[in-house]
């Protein structure tokens, strides 16, 4: 039986703020990064065999 997932801890403080801040200033990916995150998944669903 798999493990019970666990409640979210409730940000406060410091840390509040500071994560407040990061999501604030998120950057964009560029269409590069994009593109080299794509291949590399392609590539690793094509090595990897799933056997049922």
């Amino acid at each position: 039986m798999a493990t019970p997932i666990r409640e979210t801890p409730i940000l406060k403080g410091k840390d509040a703020r500071r994560f407040d801040r990061a999501m604030k200033n998120v950057k964009p990916m560029t269409e590069e990064q994009k593109q080299r995150i794509r291949a590399e998944a392609e590539a690793f669903v094509n090595e990897v065999t799933i056997k049922i």
